[in-house]
């Protein structure tokens, strides 16, 4: 481990272990809020990672779903939030910590002012494990505030209570009833970046130029940062099963990561592009996108795309692709001819 990351280790757990007893949820008056007022809310989710910004959007269609008058504003870090959630007319105001905090010190601290500027009836800590979530839960102005706490008879009720889009829609729903909506037993929304349909022709567009366009297209991408990242010989040893068993049926097309790297050097025909809803639009015209745990990953689950997870070290129960087809696959205990088989099966099911 670098000396940059056992520092943000050290700090993470020392400001987690600060504020594990910051706020309480549940001190909400029955009636304090209506679903058809026009109600303000504050989500809090203060990273800058794709992947984690993305796994917000369940929320915001479930708030958004009870609250149709709803004006939704996003505690958040970086550039990411307003290009993931540009076709959520809802979302208002997006309130942004700088990406790098230490580099920028005097807008960081002016950012978090900012927000005992607004005054919300209803604010909202997306997860339990967030030390800055709960800070900044407890700084905003609030009639009511949900810090997301682990209820340990939602994680009895609901098998996939923990996966992190999930859980703070679940820790809603229980005080759906104070607001005078009825707890749904529905599923959870599904990820979605809400492609327009011009992205998504511009999508096809942009993949029938690189690939056979008679054919149906598998996307594969082969990087993931640090632990995550399966070595060259694992991704030739995929990418040689995949060849032959699909290369007649189906393209294969390597979408590439900002490093332009290769784990299967280049083989495959490949794509690149800055643009997050760019690739989103691609994704969705794929019929299928392996990889491991990443912001592409969680990418691919929002553009709807059946998404085959590759997990080694994160836990699929938190992290695990969620949209409709799609699954996770734990590497380590799953053999490659097996993990074929299985994207077979999503292959035929899709």
């Amino acid at each position: 481990m670098s000396f940059k990351s056992t520092i943000n280790q050290y700090r993470r757990t020392i400001l987690t272990g600060l504020t594990r007893n910051i706020g309480k949820s549940g001190k909400i008056k029955n009636g304090i809020i209506r679903p058809q007022q026009e109600v303000r809310i504050l989500i809090s989710r203060p990273n800058s990672r794709l992947g984690n910004q993305l796994l917000v959007t369940p929320l915001v269609q479930e708030l958004t779903e009870a609250f149709p008058n709803a004006k939704i504003d996003l505690f958040v870090r970086g550039f990411l939030s307003p290009i993931i959630f540009e076709n959520y007319p809802q979302v208002d105001r997006i309130i942004r910590l700088p990406k790098k905090p230490f580099k920028e010190l005097g807008k960081y601290l002016k950012v978090w002012l900012s927000l005992r500027k607004y005054r919300y009836d209803l604010v909202l800590n997306v997860t339990d494990h967030s030390s800055s979530g709960r800070l900044s839960t407890a700084f905003a102005r609030g009639k009511c505030k949900i810090y997301n706490d682990v209820a340990a008879e939602l994680q009895t009720q609901h098998a996939d209570y923990l996966h992190i889009a999930k859980f703070p829609v679940y820790n809603f729903r229980k005080y759906a009833a104070l607001f005078g909506i009825p707890e749904a037993s529905k599923p959870i929304p599904s990820l979605n970046i809400k492609l327009s349909e011009q992205e998504l022709e511009n999508g096809k567009t942009v993949l029938n130029r690189l690939v056979d366009d008679r054919k149906n297209t598998i996307a594969i991408y082969t990087f993931a940062t640090g632990s995550k990242c399966y070595s060259k010989a694992w991704w030739q040893e995929v990418y040689g099963k995949l060849k032959e068993k699909y290369q007649n049926d189906y393209n294969i097309l390597e979408i590439l990561p900002i490093e332009n790297v290769s784990q299967i050097d280049f083989q495959a025909t490949s794509w690149y592009s800055k643009e997050i809803r760019e690739i989103a639009s691609v994704m969705a015209n794929t019929c299928i996108f392996i990889g491991a745990d990443s912001g592409m990953m969680h990418l691919a689950s929002a553009a709807q795309t059946p998404t085959v997870g590759l997990f080694s070290t994160t836990s699929i129960e938190r992290y695990g692709p969620y949209n409709r087809h799609s699954i996770a696959i734990d590497t380590n205990t799953t053999s490659v001819d097996e993990m074929i088989a299985q994207i077979d099966t999503v292959l035929h099911n899709a």
